[in-house]
């Protein structure tokens, strides 16, 4: 009996152990879950607030395009993260039932265990019979060794009851767990209808804004064609004040190893770029609050798939009157200033370089040493769509770089 009792003892720490670290996987992949689907919701809002709240009559038919496809692809996620939590509720709750199933089949034994005990105390109730029981013994050895079993059997009835309650209690508890969490799937099924509702409102506005734009194609054309042009000046403009800034670095640096396109660094310089790429993936974002509005790379057009777009760097969409801020300490080595454009800066973190270009006022000039967080300038607000956009670009040495890849969670 007792060796079976240690046996049963040893499987019920085991199976314990496995359950607590099945828990323990499933609560941390739980929190993920929570942690990105309030991130994605935040997006949402930003994009509603900056992108498309009371801006859909003033501001650009493309703008609208493009707020929308955003908010479409945010309202997507949402739905993969929302089911991704009801499948691992669905794991949970299954755990739960074989759980309280084994509990039961557990509980049933310990009551079976009881009250055969409980039957066999009754018979032997009395203290005659007791008394009888060690007077019966052989030696004194004999009734000490009676006396402790009959203590331990006290005991071992004692603990028994006590095994039987915690049970009852653990059953107790995991029925009410059962409960709440078919209550947080219920909740979770409603949020993804409910966010379905709203992609299926999305997607018809989008329809509506297609129809809007097809009626005016030639607008459409000449509106994209306007911001490829901005965008190439701005994109020649950051790349020869980068080679610019290489060349006469190179001059005044005693440092060997530069090129025409490359940087020949000091040790210090050095020693700051090496700090950069360490931080990679965790650079802060370029404005205090803001929406990712147009990312990094080629991109299908938002009207005509077929048609691409190349964008080098990052559009991120912030409140009017942000201010643009360093990524990183480091010094300014150029002001852009495109014509019939807005204004830009130029920061050298060793070998690494951010621009942050549609800046209306600057707050820093040429030599200007900075530091992580520090003010460079006011973001711009374009007065006919009320949009507030800095767009910023990272490069290492004259070699353009995703800026996603560095920005944390950019």
């Amino acid at each position: 009996m007792s060796a079976w009792r240690r046996h049963t003892s040893v499987l019920c720490v085991l199976a314990a152990l496995w359950t607590a670290s099945g828990a323990y996987g499933q609560n941390s992949e739980q929190k993920a879950l929570e942690a990105r689907k309030a991130q994605i919701e935040q997006e949402i809002r930003e994009i509603n607030r900056l992108l498309l709240s009371e801006r859909r009559q003033k501001g650009s038919v493309l703008d609208q395009m493009e707020a929308l496809d955003q908010k479409i692809s945010r309202q997507q996620q949402l739905i993969r993260i929302t089911n991704q939590q009801s499948n691992l509720l669905n794991r949970r709750i299954n755990a739960n039932i074989r759980n309280i199933s084994k509990l039961r089949e557990d509980l049933e034994r310990l009551k079976a265990d009881y009250a055969e005990m409980i039957r066999k105390s009754y018979r032997n109730r009395s203290k005659q019979h007791r008394l009888l029981f060690l007077l019966s013994s052989e030696s004194w050895y004999q009734a000490f060794k009676r006396m402790q079993y009959m203590k331990q059997y006290a005991q071992f009835r004692e603990r028994q009851g006590r095994e039987i309650q915690e049970k009852t209690t653990e059953l107790t508890t995991l029925n009410q767990d059962l409960t709440a969490q078919r209550k947080e799937k219920e909740l979770l099924i409603t949020q993804n209808r409910r966010v379905r509702d709203q992609l299926m409102a999305e997607v018809q506005n989008q329809k509506e804004l297609l129809k809007t734009i097809r009626q005016n194609e030639s607008g459409y054309a000449a509106e994209i064609e306007a911001k490829r042009k901005e965008a190439r000046a701005i994109d020649r403009q950051i790349e020869r004040l980068i080679r610019s800034a290489i060349a006469e670095s190179n001059r005044e640096s005693r440092a060997r190893g530069g090129t025409a396109s490359t940087f020949a660094l000091t040790p210090e310089a050095s020693a700051l770029a090496s700090n950069f790429s360490a931080n990679k993936g965790r650079l802060i974002w370029p404005v205090e609050k803001g929406v990712k509005k147009q990312g990094y790379g080629v991109y299908q057009d938002a009207v005509y798939p077929g048609i691409k777009h190349q964008s080098n760097g990052v559009i991120i969409a912030t409140d009017q009157g942000a201010k643009a801020r360093a990524v990183f300490e480091g010094e300014v080595i150029a002001i852009l200033a495109v014509p019939g454009g807005n204004k830009g800066v130029q920061i050298k973190h060793g070998n690494y370089i951010s621009t942050y270009y549609n800046l209306s006022q600057l707050y820093v000039k040429k030599g200007d040493k900075v530091q992580a967080k520090e003010a460079l300038g006011e973001v711009y607000t374009n007065q006919s769509n009320g949009l507030t956009q800095l767009k910023f670009y990272l490069y290492r040495d004259a070699t353009r770089l995703n800026p996603e890849e560095w920005i944390y969670r950019l």
